[in-house]
């Protein structure tokens, strides 16, 4: 067990606010007015009504500077505390150009010639520069010294250790954030895209919490019926929208394969996904 002043040092730490970005940071960079901060009441004003992405990460403030140098170069500066570890990354991957490698840098980063952007602990980062001209180096030095003023851990959710990483699709494991598989009762989970179907995984409060949304999930689907040796409890369906469907439940998690192609058998996968499962 930890011991007590462990644990109140730790709890500390997590409620300690994140400091502002610092445009000293990288030598021959000023700031540009004040420094900005913005909650959930006013974030609507600075995104241009573009916010309801980051609430649904679960947003509470933001912090942020401009920076300018000699050249007229300037980057754009924020760092945001989302809901959780988990949301944070959830969000750079959201985010991040699909085009472009995922560095370690946090959690994840990217790097580009105008954009730097990466999750930390409980906070995303993202830097904009202009003008349009490749900017790359500024970019780097300045993630590179946020990233290290950021408290939290540079780890990625337990949850990607899940997936099965045999017909993975590079890239394609997210967190999302609300209505996984467009079903409001599966409120919060992870998806990945394999060659059989989208795999999912929910986790709940408790094993009966669980067991309830399988219920709610048996009764949403006409035709549902039982799936013998797999998990607690499963059942296939058919969907209109969500094709075949083999889900299951492991203690507090639901989870199974979606998008199930007519004719394909997602049992393999259901099973493989099970054994990672904790």
């Amino acid at each position: 067990m930890m011991p007590l002043v462990a644990v109140l040092l730790a709890a500390q730490a997590a409620a300690a606010p994140f400091p502002a970005p610092d445009c000293a940071a990288t030598p021959g960079w000023t700031q540009q007015g004040p420094e900005r901060t913005y909650d959930s009441e006013t974030l609507f004003d600075y995104m241009n009504g573009n916010s309801e992405g980051y609430f649904a990460y679960g947003f509470t403030l933001m912090k942020g500077v401009t920076c300018v140098n000699a050249a007229g170069d300037q980057l754009v500066i924020d760092v945001s505390e989302m809901g959780d570890p988990d949301r944070a990354w959830g969000f750079f991957v959201t985010n991040r150009d699909q085009r472009s490698p995922v560095e370690r840098i946090g959690s994840a980063g990217q790097v580009l010639p105008r954009r730097a952007t990466f999750a930390k602990g409980r906070h995303y980062g993202e830097i904009a520069a202009s003008p349009d001209k490749d900017h790359k180096a500024a970019l780097r030095a300045f993630v590179e010294a946020l990233e290290a003023r950021v408290p939290g851990e540079g780890r990625v959710p337990d949850a990607v250790l899940w997936f099965p990483r045999e017909g993975l699709e590079p890239d394609s494991i997210r967190l999302v954030p609300e209505s996984v598989l467009g079903l409001r009762m599966l409120r919060t989970g992870f998806m990945a895209q394999y060659a059989a179907g989208r795999a999912f995984v929910v986790p709940e409060a408790t094993p009966e919490a669980a067991a309830a949304t399988m219920a709610k999930l048996r009764a949403r689907f006409a035709g549902a019926s039982p799936a013998s040796g797999l998990a607690d409890e499963a059942f296939s369906a058919q969907d209109q929208y969500l094709g075949g469907l083999l889900v299951f439940r492991k203690g507090a998690r639901v989870a199974g394969i979606a998008n199930v192609a007519a004719g394909s058998d997602p049992t393999a996968l259901a099973k493989a996904l099970l054994g990672r499962l904790p």
